[in-house]
């Protein structure tokens, strides 16, 4: 019998796969999708999440950027905080993803080329798909029909706006070696070098836009990019996704489908590479009920801070000072990054 059948072969998932089959166990991802898969990413991988891959062993390449730049839409001010344990790296999603699952491959992970959906239970195992494992992994993404079949997904309350994102590519050889945060009155624009002559642009708002309607309130930014892009628009959403419990039965969320607040820190391949190492510890362990505590606590810090963000950004006055404020108190903008990286 498997020992563990993942359902979703993104970063989550096969960074799951990596550390089961690394302690032993029979691991099959069912992903339809061949590798690399491209999604709408701010690609930016935070110190925190450049440790993890190198300790799984996955060779990712990339562009390396040292902390992190926040800047009002007009250029006027702006705050900086370096990373104090080493740097993050700007990395296409494509290459990420390669690198992950040509990693699972070398560890023995087979892939099946399904979408699994409508799982049945016993005490002892789980099937779906045709497929019976010992425990199913639920790691299918954002939207997760798992997490759904199962019950687990819930609402978001009336009154909170949703927030959606946007990303696309442009050549440009990186200005800078942090990534940039342009903030305006209702969306943030995140720059990320990525290659060489490459930077990625995400935008993250809660107003539906087109992409250039977005730029458009980035003036200053906008100046800085070629009237061409270099690669299509992918978008995401509505970001925020509730859910009820990481565990039910033998069933496990992790990554995107265990819940998700928003991308506005940065921290979701971080989060998701932690709690997929606490997940397969706690099946190893023989205790997979303690995963839902142990998701909480490797999410705490990134939900402490996204929640505090989010909030100041929904109060008129203060969506306006975030970055005066950060530039005003440059110490307590440095603690607010490190606390993640």
């Amino acid at each position: 019998m498997i020992d563990l059948l993942v359902a979703g072969g993104g970063p989550a998932g096969l960074a799951t796969a990596i550390h089961a089959a690394l302690a032993g166990l029979d691991v099959v991802v069912a992903e339809p999708r061949e590798a690399p898969i491209d999604k709408a990413c701010g690609e930016g991988l935070m110190p925190s999440a450049v440790r993890p891959l190198r300790e799984l062993g996955v060779a990712v390449s990339g562009r390396p950027f040292h902390g992190i730049r926040y800047l009002e839409a007009d250029g006027e001010r702006r705050a900086e905080a370096l990373f104090r344990t080493g740097p993050g790296l700007g990395v296409r999603r494509t290459e990420l993803h390669a690198a992950l699952a040509a990693r699972a491959e070398e560890l023995g992970v087979r892939r099946v080329p399904l979408r699994l959906e409508f799982p049945t239970q016993t005490e002892h195992d789980v099937t779906v798909g045709g497929l019976t494992a010992r425990h199913l992994i639920a790691a299918d993404g954002l939207h997760s029909p798992l997490r759904r079949a199962l019950g687990l997904h819930r609402p978001t309350p009336p009154g909170r706006p949703a927030r959606y994102g946007l990303r696309r590519h442009y050549a440009v050889e990186p200005w800078s070696d942090l990534v940039e945060v342009h903030w305006s009155r209702s969306s943030e624009a995140y720059v990320t070098p990525v290659a060489d002559g490459l930077v990625g642009v995400a935008v993250l708002s809660g107003e539906r836009l087109p992409f250039e309607a977005q730029l458009a309130r980035f003036p200053q930014l906008a100046a800085r990019l070629p009237a061409s892009a270099a690669t299509r628009v992918r978008g995401a959403g509505p970001l925020r996704q509730r859910v009820s419990a990481r565990v039910a039965g033998r069933v496990l969320l992790v990554g995107d489908a265990a819940g998700y607040l928003d991308a506005l820190t940065g921290e979701g391949v971080a989060v998701a590479l932690a709690s997929a190492r606490a997940l397969v510890a706690c099946l190893v362990e023989g205790r997979p009920q303690a995963y839902e505590r142990a998701w909480r606590r490797a999410s705490r810090e990134y939900r402490l801070l996204t929640a505090s963000l989010l909030w100041a950004r929904r109060q008129p006055v203060l969506a306006e000072r975030i970055v005066p404020l950060a530039a005003a108190l440059p110490p307590l903008f440095r603690a607010g990054v490190n606390l993640l990286a």
